[in-house]
């Protein structure tokens, strides 16, 4: 699966004679399963016209802050929409501006309005490129932040062979995949996370359960997928989502069903984090059909579930596994009996007794406690900043 699939790229495209390579360059992109959109300056409708590139992206390519019928094209909306920006071909004149703040078309407003990374791809006549005014601005680019994609040795339009050539469409998104790749200290590595509730069937439609909403496990997944593994989430009944992510999810109901998913995938996976309320106990009997109400009081005969995580911490090999454990009192006491109890390599213990913790909520307050005897106590946040913490913890703690 390629690494920039289901990205949103944002090209721009300004008015150098290398524009034309624009075109091969958005069908590159599409190859590669990202969603793409084109904007240009009027110049660069000289070299490639806003048809061809249109077609090739399947979206409208806008070059101007209005269109005919006066609707606005937003330039900070078109910013904030993309996952990264690429600035190809991008002409001296184009990187003189964007190094002193100028903005006098659509381009360049909208790169004034990036929150994500900028690639640019310089392409110009050689004595251009060498120009010291040339150089200095793209200093100041990569300086700010920009990446620049370093421009290629070959024939220039005017003749001249050297230097400042953009780079070849397959050389741009070979740049862009590895800059990427660089960044995700878990590429090539399998995380399994669990998530959620477990249900156990009392009869066809009762069932124990608990307050589970499976939010904190699918920001785990989530956080494990933006940072380059290949994830399987194992989700118990939840409405949570995953879509946009390239996350592999399996839907189980029960704590034998989760079981069975974990130990599929467990023995293969690099990091595991169980942060699954699996229900410790299930009916002895499950009755076949509904039960009447009939009697002032009803028995059900309960016995234990298997407990997953205690059954992986015995297998585990190579893995790094990580167990949650919610609690109402002891709770340091039980956190660290449950660590040693299971073989795990760590225990994020989270408490009812906070007001930001415990069930359905988007923030969660936690503490991990590592076998190595470590302590990290961590403020309140959303659980998506609860996610990035505890993967900066089990990135410092293992040498996966």
């Amino acid at each position: 699966m390629s690494i920039l699939k289901d990205k949103k790229i944002l090209l721009a495209v300004t008015g150098g004679i290398a524009a034309y390579k624009a075109a091969i360059l958005v069908r590159l992109l599409v190859k590669e399963q990202a969603e793409v959109k084109v904007i240009m300056t009027t110049s660069a409708m000289d070299f490639v016209t806003p048809l061809t590139l249109s077609t090739l992206s399947k979206k409208s390519v806008e070059f101007e802050f209005k269109n005919e019928d006066f609707t606005w094209n937003n330039h900070v909306e078109l910013a904030l929409w993309a996952d990264l920006i690429i600035i190809a071909p991008c002409t001296a004149n184009t990187i003189s501006k964007m190094a002193n703040g100028t903005c006098d078309n659509l381009v360049l407003a909208t790169y004034l309005s990036a929150k994500s990374q900028v690639y640019i791809a310089p392409a110009m006549d050689l004595d251009m490129y060498q120009h010291q005014s040339t150089k200095e601005n793209i200093t100041k680019l990569e300086q700010t932040g920009n990446k620049i994609i370093p421009s290629e040795t070959g024939e220039l339009a005017s003749g001249l062979i050297g230097e400042g050539r953009m780079a070849e469409p397959e050389n741009i998104v070979r740049f862009i995949i590895h800059d990427i790749e660089k960044k995700l200290p878990l590429l090539g590595k399998k995380v399994l996370v669990s998530a959620g509730p477990t249900y156990e069937y009392i009869d066809p439609v009762r069932f124990i359960g608990n307050f589970s909403s499976g939010k904190m496990g699918y920001e785990i997944a989530k956080e494990a997928a933006n940072l380059g593994a290949e994830v399987f989430l194992v989700s118990g009944p939840s409405s949570e989502s995953v879509e946009g992510y390239a996350i592999h999810l399996a839907k189980v109901i029960t704590a034998l069903e989760m079981f069975e998913e974990m130990s599929k995938q467990f023995d293969s996976s690099d990091i595991v984090i169980m942060s699954a309320a699996v229900a410790d106990y299930k009916a002895k009997i499950i009755a076949s059909q509904k039960m009447k109400k009939s009697e002032n009081e009803l028995t059900i005969e309960l016995e234990k579930n298997i407990d997953i995580l205690k059954t992986l911490g015995e297998k585990k090999d190579k893995q790094f596994l990580v167990g949650f454990a919610l609690e109402t009192n002891n709770e340091e006491q039980y956190a660290i009996e449950k660590l040693q109890k299971k073989n795990l390599d760590a225990v994020v213990l989270n408490s009812l007794n906070d007001k930001e913790a415990g069930f359905a909520k988007s923030s969660n307050k936690i503490v991990i406690f590592s076998k190595n005897g470590e302590k990290l106590v961590f403020d309140a946040k959303l659980k998506t900043e609860v996610a990035k913490d505890i993967f900066t913890f089990i990135l410092k703690s293992t040498q996966i």
